[in-house]
């Protein structure tokens, strides 16, 4: 696997920091402040704008102990936007580094829901399009075969999506902002309800949240205060994966700035949830883009010596119950010899800290 040069990761690194820095001051006007609130113990930062009325609009900004957030809080006067440097820096990463970028309506739309607020309250972009991220990452290139999809997916936790008192305009807004075409699909259980917007094209967004409760909740559509109208599928599992999301910046345009799953994360979801597709025409096909990401990511992650984060988060996931545990088994007898000398290898280094039935598996 090709490590990406040091020159490229750090002009990355620079990408990440200013588009962030952009998305930042471009979100709130120089009219408003900032303020903190306390929310079951814990600091939140607000803005607060005044109204015509003489009243004021509070939204919703972030964990006050989240540095990078606070950093900007206090340095907002001084941020400024570089649009045009920035668009150069996305094109020379993708013309040089051949770091990959998503398909235009992919970015777009990611970029629509970046500008409305879903990422400043706390989602998370999941699935394929997040993977596209990890080579930048990981400061790996990764292949192009796991790279492609129809569909762009969004999570959120439930708690999240009630305590942070604010939201998005209306979503079938900005999705139709981008393509027209763009309609709701009722869901099937309450067609009152939508969690999933497609184009004429086919292409589908939707929005999910874990499911941490009985699994009859599967199915069931959440209402979900902050995504603008839209809910949520419930998914078991995906409390591990957005759990601890981390920064990165999609390579669209002059970049946008997300939250992603840790890369660790990622890859064991990921052999969990290949062997739980359900049987419909492609759930095979599914399957094995599961295991291939997965796959990839593990040896990405020995390959830049990370693999600790991911052996941590193994013995986690393999810890959380039978379900899990079996997953996970059928999984790591699917991949390949070499894939799982590598996990196996990572897991010897933390040999104190993870169960014994656990490296058997994986050798």
């Amino acid at each position: 696997m090709q490590i990406i040069e040091h020159t490229y990761q750090t002009l990355y690194s620079e990408l990440a920091q200013r588009a962030l820095d952009a998305s930042f001051s471009s979100e709130f006007s120089l009219t408003g402040r900032f303020i903190t609130q306390e929310s079951r113990g814990h600091r939140y930062w607000y803005f607060d704008t005044p109204k015509d009325n003489g009243g004021k609009h509070r939204r919703y900004v972030g964990p006050v102990d989240d540095e990078e957030i606070t950093r900007r809080v206090e340095n907002f006067k001084d941020l400024k936007a570089d649009h045009r440097a920035r668009r150069k820096i996305v094109s020379t990463l993708v013309r040089e580094a051949y770091l990959p970028r998503p398909e235009r309506l992919a970015g777009d739309i990611v970029q629509a829901l970046a500008d409305a607020g879903f990422f400043r309250l706390r989602g998370v972009l999941v699935g394929t399009v997040a993977y596209q991220c990890y080579s930048a990452i990981l400061g790996v290139r990764l292949p192009n075969a796991a790279m492609q999809t129809a569909d762009a997916d969004f999570a959120q936790f439930h708690a999240i999506s009630v305590a942070v008192q604010d939201t998005m305009p209306p979503v079938l807004d900005i999705l139709r902002a981008v393509d027209k075409t763009f309609r709701e699909v009722p869901h099937q259980t309450d067609t009152r309800l939508t969690t999933r917007f497609v184009s004429r094209s086919g292409y589908r967004v939707e929005f999910l949240t874990p499911n941490t409760g009985s699994v009859e909740h599967d199915g069931r559509p959440a209402h979900m205060p902050a995504l603008g109208g839209a809910s949520a599928e419930p998914l078991r599992f995906l409390d591990f994966l957005i759990y601890q999301p981390v920064r990165a910046v999609l390579l669209h345009g002059a970049g946008v700035p997300v939250l992603v799953p840790a890369p660790e994360r990622f890859a064991v979801h990921k052999l969990i949830v290949a062997q739980r597709r359900r049987t419909d025409e492609d759930g095979t096909a599914k399957s094995r883009k599961d295991l291939l990401q997965a796959a990839t990511l593990i040896a990405a992650m020995a390959e830049t010596r990370v693999d600790d984060a991911l052996a941590e988060a193994l013995a986690e996931a393999w810890g959380r119950g039978l379900a899990w545990k079996a997953a996970i088994h059928q999984s790591l007898g699917s991949l390949e010899d070499g894939t799982r000398r590598q996990l196996a290898g990572s897991l010897t280094k933390h040999v104190a800290d993870h169960p014994g039935d656990l490296a058997e598996a994986c050798s």
